[in-house]
């Protein structure tokens, strides 16, 4: 058990450390652009929401990857694509047992978990910043245009 803490914490902070990056990002980005927009079309709008959403996915995404990529250097799996499926399903919480880890290392698929629900809580929370930063714009185009 110790040995499975020993090797998935440094793996859960560098997941970490690349979710602050692409929430970062994302932000920056999120900012930016609509700074850029002010008033501009609905559909313009959309696009940079889904913009952001994309760019969160992608880092979820690369943190499944890393997960597989240590499965694999683990020798748990003969295909990257079988330790990424794994990993996928892991870290969404899915769990569907029909592909598992070794007894050896099982205990570290709970800390994938862990992970993995903590950081597309931290996306939802970022996408949620960003929507209702949306709507507060959106409801003072309108006190604009009534007033």
């Amino acid at each position: 058990m110790l040995l499975n803490l020993l090797v998935g914490l440094p793996v859960m902070l560098l997941c970490l450390l690349l979710q602050a990056l692409m929430v970062a990002l994302s932000l920056r980005f999120y900012v930016r652009r609509k700074r850029q927009l002010g008033e501009a079309s609905m559909t313009a709008h959309i696009r940079m929401m889904a913009l952001v959403m994309l760019l969160l996915l992608l880092g979820n995404f690369l943190q499944m990857n890393i997960w597989a990529g240590l499965y694999m250097a683990l020798g748990e799996f003969e295909g990257f694509a079988e330790a990424l499926y794994f990993s996928g399903v892991t870290f969404a919480t899915l769990g569907y047992g029909d592909v598992v880890l070794t007894d050896h290392w099982r205990l570290l698929s709970l800390l994938e978990a862990a992970n993995g629900i903590l950081m597309f809580g931290v996306s939802t929370a970022t996408m949620t910043a960003a929507v209702s930063d949306e709507m507060k714009g959106y409801a003072q185009q309108l006190r604009k245009q009534q007033s």
